[in-house]
């Protein structure tokens, strides 16, 4: 018979390790010093469904996820007020057990799974600290208007996107925010990205002018696949005025990327001054960064077995700061 483990009941060796990562992601996330600070993460977490419910995952046993890794990623979300979450998988399982380990004030909103063979089988999903911030009532998947006479425009796109933007609005120190999460899809080429960037872009900006009042402090983020600063697909995220957070340029995306030609995939960006009706962000930007898991969990792993333990990308975060009363 299997044994029955409790999540929340590791090993000593196991307590051990988890309590060394959280002294090591104080480098990161500094704690903070103030209640009025708020914070707001992405992170695409690899195949995040499946799990190997057992501290270490015997050699060959897939998925390879197990229960040392839910402590070692419930580490990191716990520095965050609310974390938007790609690559969920169908198999909840993970989701489940990281709940768990978060504890009772924290909950979740997400998706239903994407159907299609583009779609990688996956939902969108926030996490979130309800001692901090509550949903404030929107939640809705944005969908391409493909009826005859409503195209996009020419050179986007003539199909539903691949992974519908999620949005979610949030209350916070009596300020609103919308959360809008997504996921572009990958394609064969970069080229294949263009359309939906620029459709998504040019979206988020006609949603945005809409005259309801769930649009202040509209901030887009997520896994947007954007390979560089500068090039086409970069054009096409920022066409209609979106502008990424300056606090990670030049940070690398994925455990992957070699220096001098990091990837610029996962992004938070919203919209700045003097665009036509657009919400202006009036949240106050400060710090930001990412969380180099690597150093500190690699061990004698591969970088490959460490993406499907704890993920191929790193976590992006901003902290904002509510203006004055």
């Amino acid at each position: 018979m299997p044994r029955d483990i409790d999540v929340l009941a590791p090993p000593q060796r196991i307590a051990d390790r988890v309590a060394r990562w959280e002294e090591a992601l104080d480098a990161f996330v500094p704690p903070r010093k103030t209640a009025r600070k708020l914070r707001v993460a992405t992170w695409n977490l690899r195949a995040f469904g499946g799990l190997t419910k057992d501290w270490t995952t015997p050699e060959g046993a897939s998925p390879k996820r197990n229960f040392t890794d839910l402590h070692l990623i419930a580490a990191v979300i716990r520095r965050f007020d609310v974390v938007a979450v790609q690559e969920v998988r169908g198999d909840l399982r993970a989701l489940r057990h990281l709940m768990k380990l978060l504890g009772e004030h924290w909950a979740f909103i997400l998706t239903d799974v994407t159907r299609g063979e583009d779609q990688n089988p996956e939902r969108l999903a926030f996490l979130f600290d309800t001692r901090r911030v509550k949903p404030s009532g929107l939640a809705c998947e944005f969908v391409v208007p493909l009826e005859k006479g409503a195209e996009l425009g020419k050179g986007e796109l003539d199909r539903q996107f691949a992974r519908t933007p999620y949005a979610v609005s949030f209350l916070w120190q009596k300020q609103t925010f919308t959360l809008v999460t997504l996921h572009v899809r990958f394609g064969g080429s970069a080229a294949d990205r263009v359309p939906e960037l620029r459709a998504i872009a040019r979206w988020l900006a006609d949603w945005a002018e809409q005259e309801f009042g769930w649009d202040h402090n509209l901030i887009a983020l997520g896994d947007f696949n954007i390979d560089r600063v500068g090039d086409p697909l970069f054009e096409a995220f920022t066409s209609t005025g979106l502008v990424p957070a300056p606090q990670l340029a030049g940070l690398p995306r994925t455990i992957f990327d070699d220096p001098g030609a990091e990837h610029f995939y996962d992004q938070i960006a919203w919209f700045t001054q003097g665009q036509k009706q657009r919400p202006v962000l009036t949240l106050q930007a400060g710090a930001g960064g990412h969380v180099d898991f690597v150093p500190a969990l690699k061990g004698r792993a591969t970088l490959g077995d460490l993406s499907f333990h704890l993920s191929d990308h790193y976590p992006m975060w901003v902290e904002f700061t509510a203006p004055p009363a």
